[in-house]
């Protein structure tokens, strides 16, 4: 039985885990590490330091399935709308553009729900806190080392983390790129930017009509969410919450400021935008580095294959393109590599 790492609990790695699963059953043993204190990446629901609050999406707001994609990855879409991971939305979203043939979607339970999914499918030994720091080879084996604990032996090794933390990473694989590897990696460009999310108490009733808001007029916030009501999930009992996403350039601006410095720049903006908002319980910002990709690896097939006996293989929407089908065509690209190799 070959025992397989992918490192990174996100939407590729999930997924990937979960078809591994499903199409080589008993032949694999599948261990998922992600550095951070639970699964979802890009797709992180971040929940309230108070229960009587509603969780919020600090990352990916809505997956939007173009009519295309709908047919490509009608088994994706089917399964996770049969299961109700996955349910239309339908709240109203100030300057959404609509292209002809595509369908929104939104995750009554957050978007990390959706990852969830797929690593429970995986049946995946799944370690948070386990942050790879080097990869090398030992004959037919990959020795992968981590920041705090022992060093652990595999036969594949599958890497979705953004494309600058796997260069980062030390030991063997930065001689097993070839140069045009090296070259396309180097070329991969992220956008940058904050985050920020606001639970309020029970009693809140939110002004405004819209569920989520793209604006269009503000140096700094370029889309509010008021998360519950674009979830369909206003319920008795439980506080509204309100997600902000900076622009881009604002992004890039304060990139290397400390959060809690850009913390009350945000909120001055927002307050701006929303002059009556009610005070909130509790506030968490977070800077996405590796927001979304601006710029791929070129004409990728959705994966980077390193080393093909012990296996090593990159994956990801940096592979693709950024955003939920270019991450379900890298898992698919990898489990092909996967199915060959192993």
């Amino acid at each position: 039985m070959s025992r397989v790492l992918i490192v990174g609990a996100g939407l590729t790695g999930s997924l990937c885990a979960c078809l591994l699963r499903r199409e080589m059953k008993n032949k694999v043993h599948i261990v998922v590490w992600d550095k951070a204190r639970g699964s979802g990446g890009r797709m992180s629901t971040s929940r309230p330091p108070d229960p009587s609050s509603h969780s919020a999406d600090l990352g990916a707001q809505y997956i939007t399935a173009t009519a295309a994609y709908a047919q490509s990855h009608h088994s994706v879409y089917s399964e996770l709308l049969s299961s109700g991971v996955l349910q239309p939305l339908n709240s109203l979203v100030e300057g959404l553009k609509h292209r002809d043939g595509s369908r929104d979607y939104m995750t009554p339970l957050g978007m990390c729900s959706v990852v969830k999914h797929f690593l429970s499918q995986s049946e995946a030994d799944l370690f948070f806190e386990h942050h790879v720091t080097g990869l090398y080879r030992r004959g037919a084996l990959w020795e992968v080392q981590r920041k705090a604990g022992d060093s652990e032996m595999f036969d594949a090794v599958v890497l979705t983390m953004p494309v600058p933390q796997i260069l980062q990473l030390q030991g063997d694989l930065g001689q097993l790129l070839s140069l045009q590897q090296k070259q396309q990696l180097d070329g991969v460009v992220y956008s940058s930017r904050f985050a920020v999310a606001l639970f309020f108490p029970p009693d809140v009733v939110f002004s405004f009509p819209w569920a989520a808001r793209y604006v269009t007029d503000n140096p700094c916030i370029c889309y509010i969410a008021a998360d519950s009501r674009k979830r369909n999930a206003d319920a008795p009992g439980r506080g509204p919450s309100l997600v902000v996403h900076t622009s881009v350039p604002f992004g890039l601006e304060h990139l290397e400021k400390d959060k809690d410095d850009v913390q009350p720049v945000i909120l001055q903006e927002l307050h701006k935008l929303i002059p009556d908002l009610p005070q909130p319980i509790s506030i968490k910002c977070h800077k996405w580095r590796y927001s979304q990709v601006v710029t791929a690896v070129p004409d990728c097939p959705g994966q980077m294959t390193v080393l093909v006996r012990p296996l090593l293989v990159c994956g990801g929407d940096a592979f693709s393109h950024s955003n939920f089908d270019g991450c379900v065509e890298s898992a698919l690209s990898v489990l092909n590599v996967l199915k060959t190799s192993l």
